[in-house]
């Protein structure tokens, strides 16, 4: 079957399944698989697919069926323009958070800064701005272990492991030390309106990352 035929029976199934962003998901989903850009994937979809391929890609769309987030199911998400790695013990990075990103680049552009990162997750907020803030440092703290590994992970990646650091921590034993500048996108969700979240975040991402308590913070 080629890409084409592939991509339209892959974005019926999972429209079936209420899946508002079927076909954009179906496309990613299988540019990922074949290991080829997504517009690269649409320019040429008479191109057959091979049947491991197609085996991998029906696993891919059964857990996409399931509300499993496709950043999840390829194991990473774009970001700041780069792609970060991610698990199900890291959020999965929002566009509406590179907004951070822009403000706090336009205010310490040419600056020399050290920056911490609290909750940091895959590491995006950190590494984006150590990407922009070419001569600053930084170091991410998170009480997970295996998002601490992927955000070490991403900053090897995106060469900026020389200028960052991250670590296992528990936010009240943390001795602080001096920075220039604290970021962190903590859990603000009330525990009471948990339960109101689309299946793909309540099923799948970490309930500690969201889960801001009593009063939300």
């Amino acid at each position: 079957m080629n890409l084409e035929n592939t991509i339209k029976q892959a974005s019926q199934k999972l429209k079936n399944y209420k899946i508002y962003s079927h076909e954009l998901d179906a496309q990613i989903i299988l540019a990922d698989i074949v290991g080829i850009k997504r517009e690269f994937l649409l320019a040429n979809s008479e191109i057959n697919i091979s049947e491991n391929m197609m085996k991998k890609y029906d696993i891919a769309i059964k857990r996409r069926t399931n509300k499993e987030p496709v950043a999840y199911i390829i194991g990473k998400k774009e970001f700041w323009s780069e792609n970060f790695l991610v698990n199900k013990s890291t959020l999965v990075p929002r566009p509406e958070t590179e907004l951070l990103i822009y403000k706090i680049k336009g205010i310490f552009k040419h600056k020399k800064i050290n920056i911490l990162d609290i909750g940091t997750g895959s590491g995006c907020i950190l590494l984006s701005l150590l990407k922009e803030l070419n001569h600053s440092r930084g170091t991410g703290i998170d009480i997970s272990s295996r998002a601490i590994e992927i955000a070490i992970t991403n900053s090897k990646r995106l060469n900026l492991f020389n200028r960052s650091r991250f670590k296992t921590f528990n936010l009240e034993k943390y001795s602080f030390g001096k920075y220039d500048l604290i970021v962190s996108n903590p859990p603000y969700i009330l525990s009471k309106n948990i339960k109101n979240l689309s299946k793909d975040i309540i099923n799948f991402e970490p309930r500690i990352a969201l889960d801001g308590g009593a009063d939300g913070l």
